[in-house]
């Protein structure tokens, strides 16, 4: 077996599973509000889900601490609120059924179907795309603050029309 292909390989399945560890992370989140605000905290849960993506710049609580970010296929800029929603709704669908009680929990049931499927896409296509991600047109990358692109957008921190660096002086 080449030994390259391996290590790749093995680098998409550790993503893989830091991407799965950022959910649960967020779901972890969701479960403790949901919990604590009850019976509005179900509510306020549902909402967060949906939008968590957008947050900080394309992070969720998971995805900031696992260093990941969702961004738009369309033109690299972070999630936008409509694409958070659109990628959540596979969560968000089972999530909210179990709010209803008895019969809303055997839809609920039905419905890990769609989690299963998220599941399932992010193993097993080559992109890493799980559905959510497909739906809305998405992409989640790795927040690595040495990206070339993002170097192009930082601001300065000092104007350099000034030239205010001691070294540029006369004398140094």
């Amino acid at each position: 077996m080449d030994t390259r292909k391996y290590i790749l390989n093995s680098g998409k399945r550790v993503a893989r599973l830091a991407r799965i560890i950022a959910k649960a992370i967020d779901l972890f989140i969701v479960l403790i509000v949901s919990l604590i605000f009850y019976p509005f905290g179900i509510l306020l849960a549902i909402f967060y889900i949906g939008i968590s993506d957008y947050l900080q710049n394309g992070q969720s609580v998971g995805k900031k601490i696992m260093g990941f970010q969702v961004v738009s296929l369309k033109d690299g800029k972070p999630c936008s609120v409509k694409q958070s929603i659109v990628r959540n709704l596979p969560i968000i669908i089972p999530v909210f059924f179990a709010i209803i009680p008895f019969w809303g929990w055997i839809f609920s049931i039905f419905f890990t179907a769609l989690i299963i499927i998220e599941l399932y896409l992010l193993f097993k296509l080559d992109s890493g795309h799980r559905w959510g991600d497909v739906m809305a047109d998405t992409t989640v990358i790795g927040d690595d603050p040495n990206r070339v692109d993002l170097q192009k957008h930082k601001e300065s921190w000092f104007d350099s029309s000034k030239n205010m660096s001691p070294c540029n002086r006369t004398k140094c």
